[in-house]
């Protein structure tokens, strides 16, 4: 799931470079694109993250991590279905309405569901909520007679237990990746209420599988047995992670313990479920009309297109971008442009209030659901003998607790003092330019005083077309892979989504992935992320022979074309979109043929975000940059003004705003005492004021809508985009060291970054496969010199 949180587009010579930092420390809610968060199926996600995604984020990940090789999956999952129960909320004594069920809707026939055929790229076109129960049951009750046939007839050795292991997985991640795939980018009632109504014997048979005690034993026996020492690393690793992974899901528990262990993760599933179904629905909720052009005065040709396009979409039929009516909603797109161009200060003021309380009250509100989904981790952290979950979530990470908070804190420090100049230099600017709130500016000011330092669009630099282009010619130049459309090859859930296929430098196919690049606010959740449709793996050879190629989803929000402009989009959308395609490199190009540990499977939650976070930093090489902005009319290519500009905006890279949301993750997970003296609101302002320059919003309410920890698996792990911003900036680091403009040293070093970062998948320790791509251990050094924390080597 990619990151949640994105900077602003200030640019400008008339402020130093540490203004640039608070624009984008302060500027987060002025936009969504998720990290995380990278998402993978099975809701392993960006958002992942991961996940994945900020939020999203993140915004999206199943009950595994798409990063964890356990069989159990993970316990937590993002692209769920609405909630069966819910009562009391903290605000009320009554309980948030539930979602209207939908119609039922008539099974289809087993025979002929396209969830039950085989295929080579899934039938996206032809799956409907209708095939949902049948299929999925159907399923089931197929994969329950294999795991029983296994563990009747389980040994102590690879092929008599992980193969057929990974075989059940796979065929339930693969299906269950489908439909949640299609909810989280074609979403309806139906389909909610489809998933609704077997989510729970879902669950009920990942608990079985995780919790299967003679697979649990026979791989401990295999551990200790003759056979161990014939296993290669990357088996012996797979070995390793699943004996603690099923003791962590609880394996070891006493009956009684186990039964309430499970009844916890139900929970979790439907809480997480409907807290991002709320997000969604809060967002597609609000829409403000504005009739008169003055109101929305500064906004640029490509927003009063898209807004006059949304007043189409909503029954204003004669909306013109030049005359209006226009519709502001939340979603992505829509409320950035407000914040950056709009010249109406209430406006402002009133989206970004509406922004950051939704899903705070009312039919969707997420606080209770916040509170119990706390309660419950605590619980499940206790029942396996941890003090607190994040303690547990720990267990899945290099680092540890007190390692998180001592990163997140030295980060704090070192960009306080900039942080604190950074905003009187805003106001100083803001004050030459005649602004009354110079001297209170507030969070729905920043980035409209930051994009004030622009003379001329840089979106209009940034056509959705070249920066494909550039990423792939990108992609060329380090990887020595070709990429090449496909489509029509496979079956695609929307016409917008193209198709390509990942070829060697032989021309051999090795890969392919989907790519959705547009908002879609009725139908498509927001931020942005990466998912696996498919892994590489031996086991799962289509052919007997070769292994079977991987598949990835990159979904973004970016503008779609306005009339016959092609879809322009921000600085910090085309970083989102080399970041979700980072994800998607270690998922693509993997050399592991173990499925359990191929691409980012079976690699700790905090090192996935380092190919992704790795690729941003190509946004700011010359060489990269130039080549992508062209201006969409004229041809003419980015100034070079401002492309110092943008190493200038830099600079912002490791923003308070993200340590903030780290912080307040790992507060609430650690020492935050659900149902005590102390509310998750009292938790989140003690830590804003630690890490925002100006006075907190008291209203704000953005923990409602934060994916990434309660719809996702970045609980207690979203300080991972900080520990993987130090990994991916010293990695970067390499490239620099061999220099930047030398395309001999360019190729050597993506070559050793290619066959260790993104081939070893979760083979290796994190830790030892950068070790082996760098030569060393990883340093702060090259972070903060990044960020402008660091005086610059000369």
């Amino acid at each position: 799931m990619r990151r949640i949180p994105k900077r602003s587009l200030a640019t400008g010579s008339v402020l130093t470079a540490n203004f640039l930092i608070i624009v984008n420390m302060l500027t987060l809610m002025a936009s969504t694109t998720c990290i995380a968060l990278s998402r993978s199926v099975y809701h392993h996600r960006h958002h992942l993250h991961r996940y994945d995604r900020h939020h999203s984020p993140s915004n999206k990940s199943f009950p595994c991590p798409l990063w964890s090789s356990s069989f159990s999956f993970c316990l937590q999952s993002p692209c769920r279905s609405t909630s069966l129960f819910l009562s009391n909320t903290c605000s009320s004594s009554s309980a948030p309405p539930i979602t209207p069920r939908a119609p039922p809707v008539a099974d289809a026939p087993v025979e002929s569901n396209p969830l039950l055929q085989d295929f080579e790229f899934p039938p996206f076109d032809v799956i409907e909520a209708k095939h949902v129960r049948p299929g999925i049951l159907a399923l089931l009750k197929k994969l329950e007679s294999d795991l029983e046939e296994l563990e009747r007839t389980v040994e102590p050795s690879w092929p008599k237990l992980v193969e057929p292991l990974e075989k059940i997985v796979d065929r339930l991640v693969v299906v269950w990746g489908m439909i949640s795939h299609l909810k989280t980018v074609k979403d309806t009632v139906e389909l909610r209420a489809a998933i609704e109504e077997v989510q729970a014997e879902e669950v009920k048979f990942r608990l079985r599988l995780a919790q299967s005690k003679p697979i649990y034993n026979a791989f401990k026996a295999l551990q200790a047995s003759p056979n161990w020492n014939v296993l290669n690393e990357a088996q012996k690793r797979i070995v390793e992670i699943q004996i603690k992974e099923a003791v962590l899901d609880g394996v070891a528990l006493e009956d009684s313990k186990r039964a309430e262990f499970n009844k916890i993760v139900q929970e979790l599933e439907k809480l997480s479920s409907k807290f991002e179904e709320n997000v969604l629905d809060a967002t597609k909720e609000f829409e403000k009309l504005i009739t008169n052009k003055k109101d929305i005065e500064g906004l640029p040709r490509t927003a009063l297109g898209l807004a006059a396009q949304t007043a189409v979409s909503k029954g204003h039929e004669n909306a013109t971008a030049e005359d209006g009516p226009w519709v502001i909603t939340l979603d992505d797109p829509s409320f950035k442009s407000i914040m950056q161009h709009a010249q109406n200060r209430a406006l402002r003021e009133e989206i970004y209030r509406a922004y950051v309380t939704r899903a705070s009250s009312g039919d969707f509100d997420n606080t209770f659901i916040i509170d119990q989904i706390l309660k419950l981790r605590l619980e499940q952290a206790k029942l396996l003998e941890y003090n607190n979950y994040a303690e547990l979530s720990m267990a899945r990470k290099m680092a540890t607790v007190d390692e998180a908070e001592e990163l997140l804190e030295k980060l704090r420090s070192a960009s306080w003092d900039a942080a604190v100049q950074a905003m009187e230099d805003l106001k100083h600017f803001a004050k030459s330019q005649g602004a009354k709130e110079s001297d209170d500016l507030r969070q729905w000011d920043i980035a409209f005083w930051g994009g004030r330092l622009s003379e001329e669009e840089l979106n209009a630099y940034f056509s959705l077309p070249n920066v494909m282009e550039g990423l792939f010619n990108l992609a060329r130049t380090l990887f020595e892979i070709e990429i090449e459309a496909a489509d029509g090859l496979a079956p695609v859930w929307n016409n917008d989504v193209r198709f390509y296929c990942v070829k060697d430098s032989s021309g051999n196919p090795i890969a392919y992935f989907y790519f959705d690049p547009f908002s879609r606010p009725s139908e498509k959740h927001g931020e942005a992320w990466m998912d696996k449709v498919v892994g590489r793996s031996r086991v799962l050879s289509r052919d007997g022979t070769s292994p079977r190629l991987p598949i990835a989803h990159i979904v973004c929000n970016l503008t779609p074309p306005v009339g016959k402009m092609p879809s322009l989009i921000t600085f910090e959308e085309v970083k989102t979109v080399f970041h979700e395609f980072g994800h998607a490199l270690q998922h693509m190009l993997t050399r592991q043929d173990e499925g359990l540990v191929a691409g980012s499977e079976g690699i700790e939650w905090d090192a996935v975000e380092l190919p992704s976070q790795f690729m941003e930093h190509w946004c700011y090489h010359r060489d990269t940059i130039m080549g992508i902005a062209k201006h969409y009319e004229t041809g003419e290519t980015l100034p070079e003004d401002k492309y110092g500009q943008l190493l200038a905006e830099r600079t912002g890279s490791s923003s308070l705003e993200e340590i903030r949301f780290a912080s307040v993750d790992l507060q609430l997970h650690t020492k935050y005492v659900p149902g005590g003296l102390e509310s998750i609101y009292d938790v989140d302002q003690r830590v804003r004021e630690k890490t925002e320059v100006i006075p907190p919003l008291q209203e704000d309410r953005s923990l409602c809508t934060f994916n990434h920890i309660f719809a996702d698996d970045y609980a207690a792990g979203y300080y991972s985009y900080q520990w993987a911003e130090v990994l991916s900036a010293d990695a970067f680091s390499a490239f620099e060291d061999a220099g930047l403009n030398d395309s001999k040293a360019l190729k050597e070093i993506g070559r050793r970054f290619r066959e260790t970062i993104l081939a070893l998948g979760g083979g290796k320790h994190p830790l030892q496969v950068f070790i082996e791509f760098r030569g060393r251990e990883p340093s702060l050094d090259a972070l903060l010199r990044h960020n402008g924390l660091l005086p610059v080597a000369a």
